[in-house]
């Protein structure tokens, strides 16, 4: 049951959510998912630490820059029904449409630049 109780709380957030909803679409660094949501570093990361820990993402370091992905290894049971079920979730929800278009412009070298 501990697994389940994780998975709900991580997804009780609409932060969270939005995160999910564009690391389906491919994976981010958190400069990235920052500059979309328009949220602080520090709350993004514990965000994301969230979601790791409910099994529903991972994360691999490319050079300086750390990606955050979708988890679809199937390590956790619950988490691969939910993201199998997510991918039709939300779609047509405006803030989801809204932080789609933003990731069609984000780029991880211009935000760095900065």
């Amino acid at each position: 049951m501990r697994d389940a109780i994780k998975i709900f709380k991580a997804l009780s957030d609409p932060n969270r959510l939005r995160i999910l909803k564009i690391l389906q679409v491919r994976p981010l660094c958190v400069c990235e998912i920052t500059d979309i949501l328009a949220l602080a570093t520090s709350t993004v990361s514990k965000h994301l630490s969230l979601l790791r820990d409910a099994g529903l993402i991972n994360d691999e370091k490319d050079g300086k820059w750390v990606n955050y992905r979708i988890d679809n290894s199937g390590w956790n049971h619950y988490s691969a029904q939910i993201l199998s079920l997510m991918a039709t979730w939300l779609n047509d929800d405006a803030l989801i449409q809204a932080d789609r278009k933003k990731l069609d412009t984000v780029d991880r070298l211009t935000i760095c630049n900065r």
